[in-house]
């Protein structure tokens, strides 16, 4: 009789780890920029995907959009997380970043923007525009679906 049990939680969490690994060491490769949605989207479901807080990334890039360094910023609750745009600008001059990608996840798994994510953005965009960062997207990670900020024309 075949098994059909589902691999063992550490060797999913060590794949896991090792995928981060390989896109992030492409992704900071010379001349790779971090503008291909794909690889974005994968990377972005790897690290938050599953997560039972709600949790608020930066991805910080250079000025040809390679990146830089990634922080997760805030952590929250299943339901929200309480972001500070003064953080967010700290963090941006302490990795001398150009641009910026924010990420947040659903718990919920539902990944629709709600309107305090459209307006945190908006007061993102003008704290990191104070400082010459460019903000090129705002993507939330849901169970099954990531939503583009930019996609929908917001960002």
């Amino acid at each position: 009789m075949e098994s059909t049990a589902l691999p063992h939680p550490l060797t999913s969490h060590r794949t896991i780890k090792r995928a981060l690994t390989l896109i992030e060491n492409h992704l900071r490769e010379p001349g790779v920029a971090f503008t291909s949605a794909a690889l974005t989207r994968d990377w972005l479901r790897l690290n938050l995907a599953g997560l039972e807080r709600e949790v608020f990334m930066v991805i910080f890039l250079d000025n040809q959009n390679r990146l830089l360094a990634h922080e997760t910023l805030f952590h929250g609750s299943i339901t929200s997380t309480e972001i500070h745009p003064r953080e967010v600008v700290k963090a941006a001059l302490r990795h001398n970043a150009a641009a910026a990608i924010f990420a947040h996840n659903h718990p919920s798994g539902y990944a629709e923007p709600s309107n305090a994510d459209r307006r945190i953005t908006e007061r993102l965009k003008k704290a990191l525009m104070l400082v010459e960062v460019r903000v090129l997207d705002h993507l939330i990670v849901g169970s099954k679906e990531i939503v583009s900020f930019a996609e929908r024309g917001w960002s």
